[in-house]
């Protein structure tokens, strides 16, 4: 009898159709998530071909060694991105467990893969001028001027999210006593006051425009199109960029980067963290604590333009 040697891109190819019809047919995944995981696989069946080993006799070192050549790249191919390989990682596990529960591995190789940790990207944030130039964008005094800038100025000056301003309603405003209510993550409400110019932009807005925008309807929410409905996201964003381009800004902002701006601006006026977070409705300050970086980039700035004997690498003092 002759023993047929089959290669290991072969027998991964044949794990992988069996993997792939259990998470269509049992799992429910879709298309773009099937071929996502299909991709991964025949790069891992292009490394073992390459190593010369079976893919049901991989261990945690192989396979390390397969996701640090992704994060690497070689030959042909760039480095992947910290996301792209996060997803590769997630498809190893979820092939490798499903091997394990067909009984085809005795342990399972991926527990101890793990993909190179990203670096936490640094959100984008407005210096004071910036913010000035776009707050006085909407110009005239016609219902969308009054409801974009009382829109601007109460997303800058509370820090909330897109999903919070236009889902603010009436009765979510005291006005008298300077706070609103924001629903946040997980319909989690937090109080945060409302600054006077803000207070200011929005009286004016709920006194002279909004009425005309409503009409005779009973709507609750805050923040209305033209048609008299509440806004949605993407009138939002399309709001935000219009001044933003009007401002001479960068275009492609978005509603989150006056988020971003309120907490960074709250830290370098010496508001302490835990206030912060409440603000902003974090539930971990671990998430507050990446505005401490832009505010020591910033004190940085204001350092090096403001001591008379400071200058920067390569610049020559004054």
């Amino acid at each position: 009898m002759v023993t047929v040697e089959v290669s290991p891109e072969l027998r991964l190819r044949e794990l992988t159709l069996d993997f792939l019809a259990y998470l269509e047919l049992e799992r429910g995944l879709s298309r773009n998530t099937l071929e996502a995981y299909r991709s991964d696989l025949q790069q891992l069946g292009e490394f073992l071909g390459r190593s010369g080993v079976d893919p049901l006799a991989v261990d945690t070192a192989l396979l390390s060694g397969f996701v640090s050549e992704l994060a690497e790249g070689g030959g042909q191919r760039r480095p992947a991105a910290a996301s792209t390989l996060q997803r590769k990682v997630a498809c190893l596990r979820s092939f490798y467990r499903y091997l394990r529960r067909e009984e085809l591995l005795a342990h399972d190789p991926t527990t101890a893969v793990h993909p190179p940790r990203s670096r936490a990207r640094l959100p984008r944030v407005l210096s004071r001028d910036q913010v000035n130039r776009l707050l006085e964008q909407p110009r005239g005094t016609s219902s969308a001027a009054l409801r974009d800038r009382a829109l601007l100025e109460t997303m800058y000056a509370c820090g909330l999210r897109a999903s919070e301003a236009i889902g603010l309603k009436l009765s979510e405003l005291d006005l008298e006593s300077g706070v609103l209510i924001a629903q946040g993550k997980g319909s989690k409400e937090r109080v945060v006051p409302i600054g006077s110019k803000a207070s200011e932009t929005l009286r004016a807005y709920l006194d002279r425009a909004r009425p005309t925008l409503v009409g005779l309807r009973d709507e609750p929410h805050v923040f209305l199109n033209l048609r008299g409905q509440p806004l949605s996201r993407q009138g939002l964003y399309k709001i935000v960029q219009r001044h933003a381009r009007s401002a001479g800004l960068d275009a492609d902002m978005s509603p989150h980067t006056l988020r971003h701006t309120f907490a960074t601006h709250l830290l370098a006026g010496g508001c302490d963290l835990r206030s912060l977070q409440e603000m902003l409705g974090h539930a971990d300050i671990g998430t507050t604590q990446v505005y401490t970086h832009l505010s020591a980039d910033r004190l940085r700035d204001v350092y090096f333009e403001a001591h008379p004997r400071a200058t920067r690498s390569g610049e020559t003092p004054s």
